[in-house]
């Protein structure tokens, strides 16, 4: 994650822009949703369309403080495969669009995985 700009709105039209860097090279969107998390993660998926749906939203305070660090876990599910990501900054926003970044790359290792270890000998 290079940059993420959220804007929260007490009537509920959140939105925000995220830079990510895919493949090396930085990519910008802007998602909208029903609070900044919402928000972010629709800005995510709109960089890096994927099908994966979100199983798991869980966010922790890890010091504390007004200034406490924010420890946000994020499961995401694809095809049978589950992968959990973890982030933390003391932006909670922050915090939880770098816990799915982490997964999505985890989620991404998988895919690719699984690929290589797919025999390309066998035919059905």
């Amino acid at each position: 994650m290079v940059d993420l700009d959220a804007r929260s709105h007490s009537d509920g039209k959140s939105e925000a822009t995220i830079t990510l860097m895919v493949d090396g090279e930085k990519k910008t969107a802007t998602g909208h949703g029903d609070g900044a998390v919402h928000a972010a993660f629709n800005a995510i998926r709109a960089v890096f369309p994927h099908e994966a749906s979100l199983n798991l939203f869980s966010i922790n305070a890890i010091t504390e403080g007004a200034d406490a660090q924010a420890k946000t876990t994020v499961r995401l599910e694809e095809d049978g495969r589950i992968v959990d990501g973890q982030g933390a900054d003391t932006d909670t926003i922050v915090s939880a669009s770098r816990a799915y970044v982490h997964a999505l790359n985890k989620l991404i290792a998988k895919r690719e995985r699984t690929v290589q270890l797919s025999p390309s000998f066998l035919t059905a």
